[in-house]
């Protein structure tokens, strides 16, 4: 009995390392942009800015990552360091091509570099169809240049947290786990009888 025990709990230990990889991996998918503290933040070599992105027309709901429905979309940019202040920032979302060749031919929406003093870039842009994009922030001007390059998708609706989909595995899991247990532990008692 005790051996079965420590089975089972070898068994959902190994199912929520696998969920917690699945989570990490999450975080990294999106290039520069992570979720941290409950914030998106966009990294751009050494600097930081926080994202926040919305469709004032078909939702009131924050997103941090893929933007749920075609339409009006409003990013902000804020710096969270000081530092950024005086240097020169551009904002370019381009189709994602697998290339960034013909920049130009591909380039959906873009904000000219510019220095932002006031420590904030809003980007307002209507995004007629569905499609992947990458958004291409590059910041000029310090001791060398830096872009940050993140993948995202429009129109595939709010995605589905990983926890919504692994949960309800780890707890099927568990459930047949100790279904199994049970039957076994039933099957030992008739044998002992008999």
């Amino acid at each position: 009995m005790l051996a079965r025990l420590i089975k089972i709990k070898q068994v959902l230990l190994a199912a929520l390392l696998a969920m917690s990889m699945l989570l990490a991996a999450q975080v990294q998918a999106h290039g520069g942009l992570a979720l941290a503290d409950d914030m998106c933040i966009l990294t751009v070599g050494p600097y930081r800015m926080h994202f926040t992105g919305y469709q004032p027309l078909s939702q009131e709901e924050e997103f941090c990552e893929d933007i749920p429905e075609v339409g009006k979309t409003v990013i902000a940019l804020d710096y969270i360091q000081e530092e950024l202040r005086p240097l020169t920032t551009e904002v370019r979302i381009i189709r994602d091509t697998g290339s960034e060749e013909k920049l130009d031919e591909i380039t959906v929406y873009h904000l000219p570099p510019k220095i932002y003093p006031s420590a904030s870039i809003t980007v307002e842009h209507v995004f007629p169809e569905k499609g992947k994009f990458v958004g291409l922030v590059t910041v000029t001007g310090g001791a060398q240049d830096y872009v940050s390059r993140f993948p995202f998708s429009v129109g595939e609706g709010r995605p589905v947290s990983k926890v919504a989909i692994i949960a309800p595995i780890v707890m099927l899991i568990a459930g047949a786990a100790a279904f199994i247990m049970m039957r076994k532990r039933k099957t030992d008692e008739r044998d002992a009888t008999a």
